[in-house]
């Protein structure tokens, strides 16, 4: 006998009334999240292990050229968008005070302090991250993985070191980049649109930007590599159930990155704020 709308309604105000600690979905999510932390950890302690070896420096290098210098172009591009949305945006909200001239000293701080690292993070987790899970998820449905483990290979060592060490190396040099990028994008609107001289502009920036300011930002982009790197390894090396299990697993790995570089660059922002370092 099927049960009544009565019954069906009473349940779910039964479920409603439960304590939401024994509620069965979120300690369903719970232990996902849970049993995946596990796996990456795990996967880092592989990792050390195997950069305890000798380390394959041709496919180091191949894996900086694919990772790193071919993602210039993107990053470089969002970085001078972002520098000229800025020196628009900051424009507009300072024209009401007088302080238009100032244009130039708000777009360099927020660059390199902020948007350049994060920005290039993201975009490189978008990239990278993409491209690390579905190659390495295609090598593991296709038992290419398992077939390296079968030869006594370590995949840690052949396909996640070389892979976690050059996004972790390259990153910091794509944010450099991507802060003179955006201060150029920045002196172009000053220039172009706001009639700002491009001496003046300059003046500003070279009074406003220290090397702590460009520090700050750059420190962290080493543990925002570290992160896309093993996150996307650890999503290729998990994936199943053959190209639409990829395409899953490559989805998932671009929107955990892009939440891990967000939450990390907060904690990261408030721990230099707070350690001796000298980079307030």
């Amino acid at each position: 006998m099927p049960p009544s709308q009565y019954d069906s309604t009473t349940q779910y105000i039964a479920v409603l009334k439960e304590p939401l600690w024994k509620m069965a979905r979120l300690k369903r999510w719970f232990g996902n999240v849970s049993f995946h932390l596990g796996g990456v950890a795990w996967l880092v302690r592989d990792l050390v292990r195997a950069s305890r070896e000798k380390w394959e420096t041709s496919e180091i290098l191949r894996q900086m050229d694919a990772l790193g210098v071919q993602s210039i172009s993107i990053t470089n591009l969002t970085a001078l968008f972002t520098g000229m949305v800025l020196a628009l945006q900051t424009a507009s909200a300072l024209s009401q005070f007088g302080g238009k001239l100032f244009v130039g000293r708000v777009v360099v701080l927020s660059i390199t302090r902020e948007l350049g690292p994060s920005l290039t993070a993201l975009m490189v987790a978008a990239r990278v991250g993409a491209g690390i899970t579905a190659e390495l998820g295609t090598m593991a449905v296709t038992e290419q993985v398992d077939a390296l483990r079968a030869l006594g290979a370590s995949p840690a060592r052949k396909l996640v070191l070389p892979r976690v060490l050059a996004v972790t190396l390259m990153l910091p040099v794509l944010t450099l980049l991507a802060d003179f990028i955006g201060m150029v994008g920045g002196l172009f609107i000053a220039v172009v649109d706001l009639r700002i001289g491009a001496s003046f502009y300059l003046s500003t920036v070279s009074q406003s930007v220290h090397v702590n300011d460009i520090l700050h930002g750059l420190f962290k982009t080493p543990f925002f590599g570290f992160e896309i790197g093993i996150i996307g390894c650890y999503n290729g090396l998990n994936a199943t159930g053959g190209a639409d299990g990829v395409g899953r697993a490559t989805t998932v790995a671009v929107v955990i990155a892009a939440i891990v570089v967000l939450m990390s660059d907060f904690f990261l922002t408030k721990l230099f704020l707070l350690l001796p370092l000298g980079l307030k």
